[in-house]
Parts: C-alpha cells; structure tokens; sequence
C-alpha cells in the first residue's frame, strides 16, 4: 500500500505572475508548500527567465489541467535582431551575427509567414524528448542534436514597437506546444539577421491573466497563514472552453461513480466533450451522448 499524500484537501487555481530567475516547478513546489496542498501542478511550463501567467492547479482542479495546456496562449517578447545564439534566447553563447538591420516595413512583411497552420522546429536547448531523454541534455553534452518540426497554430504575430534598431517587440497568441525562441530564430534567418529572445512575458493563458496573478512575494508573505486561500479561483474556470450542463443530484451520485447520467443539455453535439455541474459545482468531464454523460474524468470535491 502506497504512503498517503500529506497535506490539505484543497482545489482550485492560484495565478501567479511569475518573475525571472525561477524554474516553474520550483513555483510549484513553493506553492504546495506554502498552501499546505496535498496535490498541485501547472499547466505550461515558463522557462525560468520567462515571466507571466504560470497557472497552479490545486488537488482536483489538477484533473483541469490539459483543458488549460491546450488552450490558446498570448505572449510578447522582445527580440534582439543581429545576433543567434545556440539557446535562442539570452542565456546561450552567440553562435552568429550580422550588421544587417531590417526595416520595419521588411519585419511586417515577414510575419505572415508564422502565422496560421505553420511549422516549426524546437530549439535545441527545450524539453523535447529525443530517443528517450530531453534534448536540452544532451545539447549539454555537446551532442548535435536534430529535432522534427511540429505543427503549430499561429493565431496572431503583431509587431507592437521598435524601441531601436536592434529591437523589436511582438506579441503572438498561439496554440498548444508554440516555442518563442524558434519563432524569433526563424524570423531572424528569414530577414537575413540572426535574432533571438531577449525577454518573454505571457499575456495570459486559457482564462488566466498575468495582471490578475499574484506574485511569488505575496506567496512567501501569507505561506502557512491560510490566507492565500483568498486568492484561489474555482477549479470550474478551468473548464471555460467546454459547455457547462446541469445534472440532478441522482445524476451527480452516478457520474461520481464513473456511470453514464441524465444531463440537461442545449446547443451541443452527440459526441462533444463537456463537463456537467450541480449547483455551479463540477461533477465530471465526459462525451455527450443522447442526452446523458459518459464521464471520463470525476471530480471528488
């Protein structure tokens, strides 16, 4: 028999604006520790000179967390232009450079090509797995290492500023598993220039903004106190982009139980995935079926 979690039964979600120099489980594990929380998880990783919106899950809200991995994610970053280096991003070594500055209008030009169905290659320095281990490690190891390009759906890329000749700042909304760093190395190769991130913020992600997170000083401040229990955020926000259908108490006992149940259901397709409530409470997530629920996933709160 397994060793029993310490730890409170809490859940639902804490929004943190994460600042630089900290890795996004290390947000984690201080939140856990802070809140006393038995379970808790994030949904998308930040590297840790990133900054922004890092959503923390707490016990059953963490069974929301792909629904918030998948949705769609804004960003703005800076890029430096005339420089690439082999992290794409400030922390690497410059590998290249070019007096080549582009236009504004020549930088505008460009960025059609990275939106809509395009893709794209990882850095060599991510979290992707090559044949079992992560390719950051064995960059590291000083290993060429190649990585296929994925497909990603670019929502958005608008230039915002250019701050000097060797800036540029934009924004992008894009889809699940977007790298900034490539984007900004690929602009850079199409424009003749090397480039590569010289800071990033996420805007938001799924319903979660960074302007309505707390910061990780506010953590400390209130850790063991129980206070930041204020700041949690219901673990149904999590299920924004899935329709909501209400159940009886009948149907409620059944769905926890991993049954098919009677829901009361409009403006929804037989087999759509949606989450069924009582009382503004989740219940469970589950396909749409000739007027019942086939649960897949059950909430315990």
């Amino acid at each position: 028999m397994g060793r029993r979690r310490k730890g409170r039964d809490i859940s639902g979600w804490l929004i943190i604006n994460k600042p630089v120099g900290i890795t996004s489980n290390a947000v984690v594990n201080k939140v856990r520790w802070a809140m006393d929380a038995k379970k808790a998880g994030h949904a998308g990783t930040l590297d840790p000179e990133a900054t922004g919106v890092l959503a923390i899950a707490l016990g059953e809200a963490t069974k929301t967390v792909p629904y918030i991995t998948n949705a769609q994610k804004a960003y703005r970053f800076i890029v430096r232009l005339g420089q690439a280096t082999n992290t794409d991003d400030t922390e690497g070594k410059i590998i290249a450079e070019s007096q080549t500055r582009p236009t504004d209008d020549e930088i505008r030009a460009a960025l059609p090509r990275f939106t809509g169905d395009i893709m794209q290659v990882p850095p060599k320095f991510s979290a992707v797995k090559i044949d079992g281990q992560r390719a950051y490690k064995l960059a590291r190891d000083g290993e060429d290492v190649e990585i296929a390009a994925r497909p990603l759906w670019v929502e958005e890329l608008e230039m915002v500023e250019r701050p000097d000749p060797d800036h540029v700042i934009l924004e992008m909304i894009c889809g699940k598993g977007g790298y900034v760093r490539s984007i900004a190395r690929d602009l850079g190769q199409v424009l003749g220039c090397h480039a590569h991130v010289k800071t990033l913020h996420r805007v938001w992600s799924g319903p979660f903004e960074s302007e309505n997170g707390i910061t990780m000083e506010t953590v400390e401040k209130l850790a063991k106190t129980g206070d930041l229990d204020a700041y949690m955020l219901p673990l149904e926000q999590g299920l924004d982009d899935l329709p909501e259908l209400r159940c009886t108490a009948e149907s409620a006992t059944r769905l926890r139980h991993g049954n098919p149940a009677m829901v009361i259901a409009s403006n929804i397709e037989y087999g759509d995935e949606a989450w069924a409530s009582l009382d503004g409470k989740a219940v469970a997530i589950g396909i749409y079926k000739s007027g019942e629920l086939h649960p897949s996933r059950v909430f315990n709160t």
